[in-house]
């Protein structure tokens, strides 16, 4: 059975910056979940950051960037967490490589999940084309990521690992 790398966040866990979570009402979740499918993670929980946690944000680039070294992840504080960010992605892909994972459910728009868009570093809620960190790691090492409005899609790339690799 193929399993299925999600944010923590999408299943309600309460490990989002702001101390909520984000439960997605799909029923395709719950019927994954009862077999045991979803391995859940939240990559800046795993970093080391902490909940509630100041917003954080990438400049000058997206996740494929900080991996590279040429963007910095830094929070509203003005503190530099690049290093916590880069050690949660590392840890996402461990969790999915050991997992035999090969695609993943994240959270948008978020600078360790987001899989098409990312805030701009402005903290004005301006996004931009680009990944997180995890995403883009999990990318770089052929982990096809979706994010939840992408659910559908998901299902469909699910359908295809399963008939090329029962």
């Amino acid at each position: 059975m193929q399993k299925i790398l999600i944010s923590a966040c999408l299943l309600g866990e309460p490990v989002r910056y702001d101390g909520t979570g984000f439960l997605l009402a799909f029923k395709i979740l719950n019927h994954w979940q009862h077999e045991g499918r979803l391995v859940a993670i939240c990559p800046e929980i795993s970093g080391g950051l902490p909940v509630p946690r100041p917003p954080a944000e990438i400049s000058r680039g997206d996740g494929t960037a900080v991996i590279g070294g040429k963007a910095l992840i830094t929070n509203t504080k003005g503190n530099d967490v690049t290093e916590a960010f880069l050690k949660g992605a590392n840890k996402a892909l461990e969790t999915a490589n050991k997992n035999g994972i090969r695609m993943a459910i994240l959270k948008s728009r978020s600078p360790s999940c987001g899989n098409a868009q990312i805030y701009d570093g402005s903290f004005e809620k301006n996004l931009k084309n680009g990944q997180g960190v995890t995403a883009a790691l999990l990318e770089m090492n052929t982990i096809k990521v979706f994010n939840e409005f992408e659910i559908s899609e998901a299902i469909e790339f699910l359908k295809l690992l399963e008939m090329n690799h029962p």
